[in-house]
């Protein structure tokens, strides 16, 4: 039987603490210097999350209240020299402000040890030390249990930082397919390193957006918007199928998609607000499909994809919420793309689609998701390089 050797890996961290613990008996002398260990744990995963999301509201988000304050009174040069490089952020930024909390809940915690814990464990010991030794092994093996999750979720919070970075694929795949990482990452690690995506989506995406190349007889022809590719040989073509369905069948539209995206921002003034307004009518209105999604996971694709069925059903996934974007954009004049990528979902990188949209009077293309939308703003935000990575156009109109 093969096992998951992050599974394994977390499984072992849990168990050996207390396999020690049952085997050298309970001490009160040992467990206050576990105790002090345990302390540290927790204070650093005290400290992950207010660095994590603190450090990400005043230099990614500032948009309101201290966190605006604060990033105002940054030097420009400082903040322009961080947006450029955003490695600066995970490798100074969020180190710095976790080892500020770390050491502070340090001291907080070591006041409360000699105050209320290292009393109770100097009672304990008095009252087990006539009891026979299996009593002792088992008060010593359960005693070690806050220690065997603090040591499992640092070891967890680390692969999932780890994970980010472009380390192996290889390791995001043993990630992905380990459900006691997916479980503690789900039930823990997300909320504590991006809680409001993760309680407004708490799955937002899986690995559901699926990519297929075939080869059919050739016709001599070439189609941007059908993403058809003349093969080296005479007598094939290459076509692109996204979720089971080529991009030119994906953005199609109709009249009630182009009236009604003509009519939402008919008192926009700029082609940003246009793309703003897109954005946030579709991410307020269309639901995530998980059915969906788990269907394309099992390379099921009788279901229904692109524009049209997002926009009649207010119901899909990321390679909808694209289409059904460029559907409305291009009702409204504006030039959009249809990007593919990946996407972290907070466990590991999963295969993800969004968009591009060109602001005429900026001249410049801006990133949109409008499918993480109820997890921040993902409208031309410094968010996308955090969570987005791998970026291809894969259509553009």
């Amino acid at each position: 039987m093969n096992i998951n050797p992050i599974s394994f890996i977390l499984i072992v961290v849990f168990i050996y603490p207390i396999l020690k613990g049952f085997f050298l008996k309970f001490s009160s002398k040992n467990l206050k210097a576990d105790i002090k260990e345990v302390e540290s744990n927790i204070s650093f995963i005290i400290s992950l999350f207010l660095g994590i999301n603190i450090s990400k509201k005043i230099f990614i988000e500032h948009d309101k209240g201290i966190y605006k304050k604060i990033y105002e009174i940054i030097p420009i040069n400082i903040k322009m020299y961080i947006d450029n490089k955003m490695i600066i952020f995970y490798v100074v930024i969020i180190p710095l402000m976790i080892f500020i909390f770390y050491k502070l809940l340090g001291i907080v915690l070591e006041i409360l040890n000699y105050i209320i814990f290292y009393p109770v464990l100097d009672a304990l010991e008095k009252f087990i030390q006539n009891k026979s030794n299996i009593s002792k092994r088992i008060t010593g093996g359960i005693s070690q249990i806050p220690k065997a999750i603090s040591y499992t979720l640092i070891i967890t919070f680390i692969l999932n930082f780890a994970s980010m970075f472009n380390i192996l694929s290889k390791y995001n795949v043993y990630l992905e397919e380990s459900k006691i990482y997916s479980a503690l990452c789900k039930e823990i690690v997300v909320p504590i390193s991006n809680s409001k995506l993760a309680k407004k989506l708490p799955d937002i995406l899986d690995n559901s957006f699926k990519i297929v190349v075939k080869e059919t007889e050739n016709k001599n022809e070439y189609s941007k918007d059908t993403n058809i590719y003349p093969s080296n040989t005479s007598d094939k073509k290459v076509i692109i199928y996204y979720n089971g369905i080529t991009l030119d069948e994906g953005i199609k539209s109709n009249e009630n998609i182009r009236s009604f995206a003509k009519n939402l921002t008919k008192d926009a003034a700029s082609d940003r607000e246009k793309a703003k307004i897109l954005y946030e009518w579709i991410g307020k209105n269309i639901d995530y499909d998980y059915d969906k999604a788990n269907s394309v996971l099992n390379n099921d694709f009788s279901m229904k994809s692109g524009a049209i069925p997002a926009f009649e059903t207010k119901k899909g996934i990321c390679f909808d919420y694209a289409c059904l974007y460029v559907a409305m954009a291009r009702a409204n004049g504006l030039k959009v793309r249809i990007i593919t990528g990946d996407g972290f979902n907070g466990i590991s990188w999963v295969s993800h689609a969004w968009n591009q949209v060109y602001i005429k009077e900026e001249n410049k293309w801006i990133n949109v998701d409008t499918t993480f939308y109820k997890g921040g703003n993902y409208f031309d935000s410094k968010r996308f390089n955090i969570d987005h990575r791998n970026e291809r156009v894969a259509g553009e109109w």
